[in-house]
């Protein structure tokens, strides 16, 4: 009876240490997948981190699932981006999460290309006036001495 006992108490011991490593493992793997986040939160521009946050793909991610290189062709994104919409279309054989990756990207690449659009906006905004000596459509072209202008 005692031996039985003895065997029970310790394949309850093994049983508490297996479930206690796989959970450290699984806190471990969490750790460093928030620490690869943050890297590359840091790696991309600070000001764009919290798109990164919110679609949880970087720019770069988003350019490789999509297949483009360049930013400016945008008539490559929507067709690259259709097609693999469409390939992986769950009526067609596709998946629902290879979809909603595809999605996901153009999302982030579009959010990126909006800001952009604003900061050059923002840059076109705070260029500097004309100086005096340049001529603008909207300055007086009568130069006749003794002529003022009002």
């Amino acid at each position: 009876m005692a031996r039985y006992l003895a065997q029970i108490i310790i394949l309850g011991a093994q049983l508490v240490g297996r479930a206690l490593v796989k959970t450290m493992r699984q806190e471990l793997q969490a750790f460093e997948d928030a620490a690869r986040l943050q890297e590359s939160l840091k790696a991309n521009d600070p000001s764009s981190s919290r798109s990164v946050v919110a679609t949880g793909m970087t720019l770069a991610e988003a350019q490789q699932i999509l297949n483009v290189s360049d930013l400016t062709d945008r008539q490559a994104i929507d067709t690259h981006y259709e097609h693999l919409f469409r390939v992986n279309d769950k009526g067609t054989g596709g998946t629902f999460y290879i979809q909603s990756k595809v999605f996901r990207a153009k999302e982030r690449i579009d959010q990126e290309l909006e800001r952009m659009e604003l900061l050059v906006k923002t840059d076109a905004s705070h260029s500097f006036p004309p100086s005096p000596s340049e001529s603008s459509p909207f300055q007086c072209q009568n130069k006749e001495p003794g002529h003022k202008s009002r």
